[in-house]
């Protein structure tokens, strides 16, 4: 079976968190906190035949959903093949690829499937050994991984779609040759050829209701604190998210009286990205509740797994924040980029896709 880095990087996770049995903190830059760590007592996982619960004591125990061993292995089989498996993955060019003796270890102890669904945040689940409580909670966690490409925090797709309204309106012949510039940079050009004009582009709505509708549980203002970030961002005017948040504060879109210097949007797009990382989607109904309860484990260059939950917030926000940007998806495949009319309006769309630096 050919995964890519990322996939196989949940593989991985799997393997060598029952290798070590102990899962770090990280702080904002993701070193290891030495004194604050999780036990690992099992990880839950669904498969076509029913959860396997993986227990780690002195070795590791696969129960059935019925409660009876299935097997029984020692920790040093978990350890040799994480250790094969990251190997593979460093040294892996390509962009996906197999590794058969990690896939028929997988496959001997009943995993079929290797990675999570992609309509959910968290791809591991975990019983932890609170050593703050003294609980054993039940905790998901989403996996991010640094062996390959950046992984994005938001997804671009046609829901993720801003919409500007040109004011005032261009002449059609002006919008036809705007629309028509298709050098490297065509967005960019597009909208200094608007600005040129003494045109601008005025936040107006978003395509998907119910996006707006996640984003302003947030502040009902932040789909134009977005939109607002999303123009300087097409402009050139920075692609970290927090230039940008410097960038939006100085312009004050939504005039907050910042007299006393309150942080007011950096803790609204904190507060967004995490609630992206964790559980928010733009197609689903947000209800606040995190999918990702655990929250997030990175997986670092040299293969150690770091990880921010609940007790790590702040470093786990400051890490979101300073650690992803906006990026340009395809606009023919998301249908952005040009100026169109609508009711006698002219519109321009711009897409809203986050990846991680």
């Amino acid at each position: 079976m050919a995964l890519n880095k990322g996939e196989w990087s949940e593989v991985y996770t799997f393997l060598k968190l029952l290798s070590d049995g102990r899962l770090y903190a990280a702080d904002a830059n993701l070193n290891q906190i030495s004194t604050i760590y999780y036990p690992i007592l099992q990880i839950l996982r669904e498969e076509p035949t029913g959860q396997l619960t993986f227990s780690r004591d002195t070795k590791i125990e696969i129960i059935d959903q019925n409660g009876v061993k299935q097997f029984e292995l020692t920790i040093e089989e978990f350890k040799h093949k994480s250790v094969e498996l990251l190997e593979n993955i460093r040294s892996s060019s390509s962009s996906t690829f197999d590794v058969p003796d990690v896939l028929n270890f997988m496959n001997s102890i009943n995993i079929s499937k290797l990675k999570a669904q992609s309509r959910e945040k968290k791809d591991i689940t975990i019983v932890v050994h609170d050593i703050f409580t003294g609980h054993k909670p039940i905790l998901g966690f989403s996996i991010k991984s640094k062996l390959g490409g950046a992984s994005t925090l938001v997804n671009a797709s046609g829901a993720t779609n801003f919409i500007f309204e040109i004011n005032p309106p261009l002449q059609d012949t002006l919008i036809e040759e705007i629309n028509t510039i298709n050098t490297k940079s065509k967005i960019k050009d597009r909208l200094a050829c608007i600005e040129s004009n003494h045109s601008e582009l005025v936040f107006n709505n978003l395509q998907s209701d119910n996006f707006k509708r996640n984003l302003t549980m947030i502040d009902s203002l932040f789909p134009q604190i977005i939109g607002e970030m999303l123009k300087l961002f097409f402009k050139g005017e920075g692609s970290k998210i927090y230039e940008l948040t410097t960038n939006i504060k100085n312009i004050n879109p939504c005039l907050y009286d910042l007299v006393n210097h309150h942080p007011y949007y950096e803790y609204k797009i904190k507060n967004f990205l995490t609630d992206s990382a964790l559980g928010m989607t733009p197609m689903s109904i947000w209800s606040g509740h995190y999918d990702a309860n655990g929250g997030y484990i990175i997986v670092k260059e040299n293969g150690d797994l770091v990880c921010y939950h609940i007790y790590n917030r702040n470093e786990f926000q400051d890490y979101l924040f300073n650690n992803t940007k906006f990026d340009t998806p395809s606009s023919s495949r998301h249908g952005f980029g040009l100026i169109y009319k609508e009711n006698g309006k002219q519109y321009f769309k711009l897409n809203l896709q986050i990846r991680f630096l």
